[in-house]
């Protein structure tokens, strides 16, 4: 959005500031170009903020488009990085800027989130002059308010939650006022298309200045201040304060991963199957709840002249988020399997916009759903923990436009791990598949690879629902309007027809057969006297846990 604001090799008068399309919402400028993104995430409750009569000074992108991450900051930060909490600060830095789409980061990338801490704590340092006693932002006062929806007002068409539905409208609001409009229903909103345009006319979440009687006197933050030191190469008073703070003395971090956990080593554990038989060359596609890490450890545990467990596949858009795939790699590296790749899937069903939640905003963000999934319920850190790590780091040989720090750690895709498994396999091998989540992964392997049929013996899926006797409903209990889907199936109803329609051996484990074999007191009795080894008593712990949160907590009632 700001970027070219000053043209290149433009004199030095040129001062950065808010250009182009006025939000940040840069996965919708076509329907809002008015949002940012914080305000944006719940415009209501921002509206509800701004109009409580609480005193707010506001850092809109107005003022931190003033301040961007330009070169001098960026090798002046490079050489202040006496603390541990700078040299991490620094590396999630240098990192944005490795991984950054085009060579623009240093007109682009902003001190968003800490500039405003800055302004915060320079204004309780000198609240007695709230506009002038500021030292890194100067702040003038504005009448303005939080749009939450678009004209027409009163218009009722099914997007506003507020009104849609209700013969009463939700916290007492009215009909016809300013919230009663068309709320922005997506990133891909008809209503907000303008034909014929580029910009769309929804202002969710703008900040938008106006006078009336809906308008709320709050003091702004116009831009950063210049810094006062003018023999400085920081050309902002925040950038010396930054580096000065973040490198004292006082307050500093205690220790890093080696000096907390003395003898933590960087080991890979791999095992040594010279002189063993190897079973059937097996991968395992998984959407890492938590069932699938108990499955995880199951598989590893079988013997390897029985299962060969080559490869691993992660789905992006199942039950965790991708960079749950650190628990992954923790799990291989207690078992001592740090031999076994582990590939990245993508983050959408097939047939969804790149940025689409069509399928997956099915799954609960909260109690038994994202968060739980992406922490094993608050159990992933009792883990032993991997040398492999889910990371950004890319490199130009793999599509990027640049190499990052160690590109040599970059994170393989599944279809690279495809790729790979296939390319090791003896004339007489073929690979068995197990898959325990949305089959996104191998749908994009059957529609990439030829030759991808002829090389896979077997597909055990996880998923469907097949009408029985007694009707009975499928588990999508989030969306009640549909009675028969289950989860795996309904989080990618197009990659399980590409898979199903294909000519691949296919054993499908439908929910009417996992039903049968559900017993979480069952499987508790039997761990319980069962030998105790590390991933037993692991298990035990995490299966306990659910069982307790079953039938203690309504939220998590689905978990059977």
């Amino acid at each position: 959005n700001p970027t070219g604001c000053c043209p290149k090799d433009v004199t030095t008068a040129c001062t950065p500031q808010q250009c182009g399309d006025i939000g940040n919402l840069f996965s919708s400028y076509s329907t809002n170009p008015y949002a940012e993104f914080n305000i944006f995430g719940d415009p209501f409750a921002a509206y509800q903020v701004f109009h409580s009569g609480i005193p707010i000074t506001l850092v809109p992108l107005d003022a931190t488009n003033t301040i961007p991450v330009n070169e001098e900051f960026f090798y002046a930060f490079q050489q202040h990085q006496s603390t541990f909490e700078a040299e991490y600060c620094f590396k999630s830095l240098k990192m944005a800027r490795d991984t950054w789409s085009d060579d623009q980061f240093h007109a682009s990338y902003f001190m968003w989130d800490s500039f405003t801490s800055g302004v915060a704590i320079s204004g309780m340092r000198n609240d007695k002059d709230c506009l002038h006693g500021n030292d890194f932002a100067e702040l003038e006062y504005m009448n303005i308010t939080v749009i939450t929806s678009n004209e027409p007002y009163g218009i009722y068409d099914g997007s506003n939650p507020l009104f849609d539905g209700h013969a009463v409208p939700k916290f007492g609001l009215k009909k016809g006022g300013v919230h009663s409009g068309h709320v922005q229903t997506g990133i891909v909103d008809s209503f907000c298309i303008i034909e014929g345009s580029r910009k769309g006319r929804c202002e969710d979440g703008y900040t938008k200045e106006i006078s009336g009687l809906e308008a709320v006197r709050v003091r702004v933050a116009t831009k950063a201040k210049s810094n006062v030191d003018k023999n400085s190469r920081l050309d902002r008073e925040f950038f010396k304060s930054f580096l000065e703070v973040l490198t004292l003395r006082d307050n500093t971090g205690r220790f890093d991963i080696t000096a907390q956990f003395p003898f933590y080593r960087e080991v890979l554990y791999k095992p040594n199957f010279v002189n063993k038989s190897r079973g059937k060359v097996t991968i395992f596609d998984m959407d890492m709840s938590a069932g699938d890490f108990v499955s995880l450890i199951y598989l590893l545990k079988a013997p390897v002249e029985e299962i060969d467990l080559k490869g691993i596949f992660v789905s992006g858009n199942g039950w965790a988020n991708a960079a749950t795939i650190d628990i992954v790699y923790d799990i291989l590296h207690m078992m001592g399997r740090d031999d076994i790749p582990v590939g990245r899937g993508t983050s959408t069903a097939l047939g969804t916009g790149i940025l689409g939640c069509k399928y997956v905003s099915a799954i609960p963000q909260g109690s038994g759903g994202l968060l739980d999934s992406d922490t094993l319920y608050g159990l992933a850190r009792s883990l032993p923990r991997s040398p492999r790590r889910y990371t950004a780091e890319n490199s130009v040989e793999h599509g990027a436009p640049r190499n990052t720090g160690n590109p040599e750690l970059r994170q393989p895709l599944a279809f690279e791990v495809w790729q790979s498994v296939k390319k090791q396999l003896d004339p007489s091998e073929k690979i068995t598949i197990l898959t325990n989540g949305p089959l996104t992964n191998l749908a994009n392997i059957v529609l990439s690879d030829r030759n991808a049929s002829s090389v896979i013996k077997s597909v055990y899926v996880v998923g469907g629902h097949i009408r029985d006797e007694n009707d009975s409903n499928g588990n999508v209990f989030t969306v009640p309007s549909n009675r028969y889907a289950e989860f795996n199936l309904f989080l990618d109803p197009l990659a399980a027809k590409v898979v199903l329609e294909s000519t691949m051996d296919i054993t499908l484990i439908p929910l009417s057969s996992q039903r049968k074999a559900s017993s979480f007191q069952t499987l508790l009795e039997s761990l319980e006297y069962a030998e105790n080894t590390p991933e037993s008593s692991f298990v035990l712990h995490l299966l306990s846990l659910l069982h307790d949160l079953q039938q203690k907590h309504r939220l998590y009632h689905h978990m059977v």
